[in-house]
């Protein structure tokens, strides 16, 4: 038998207006930027890209899109993934609760067992492939805090 705690209100912060699952959360209090004027540099490549990620995300459910100074960040109860626009590619992380080891991620950062950052870069939309949308479906089961027990 499983035991499901119920889901806390978001606790939004009074100065930007930003949502977080916990009361008081550290973060960059800053008005968030313009998702255009942040993407404006991004060759019609990147943008494709950037959109295939972010329709991939939306169809799992209700999502964020936080463009902020120096990422792009989804976010449904915490932020899941960030997306940054390069010129001719797009990096970005993903936040999953387990390791995955694939050479399609740069870099793996444990933050703790169910804290897991994989760094990759997508150079084309195809590259949003079923592999990818599976790892962007799990991150955003991380983001609505699923793995919690929720």
């Amino acid at each position: 038998m499983t035991t499901e705690r119920p889901e806390r209100d978001l606790w939004s912060c009074p100065r930007c207006g930003r949502t977080f699952a916990s009361t008081g959360q550290v973060h960059t209090c800053a008005p968030l930027g313009d998702l255009e004027t942040r993407l404006a540099r991004a060759s019609p490549v990147v943008r494709a890209t950037f959109d295939a990620v972010v329709d991939a995300v939306t169809a799992l459910g209700p999502v964020e899109v936080l463009p902020q100074r120096t990422r792009i960040a989804l976010h449904a109860r915490m932020s899941f993934a960030a997306l940054v626009p390069r010129s001719r590619w797009l990096d970005g992380h993903l936040v999953l609760a387990r390791r995955v080891d694939s050479a399609r991620f740069r870099r793996i950062d444990v933050y703790s067992p169910r804290n897991v950052v994989h760094t990759f870069r997508l150079a084309s939309p195809t590259e949003v492939d079923e592999q990818f949308r599976a790892w962007l479906a799990e991150a955003y089961r991380v983001g609505r805090q699923e793995h919690l027990g929720r």
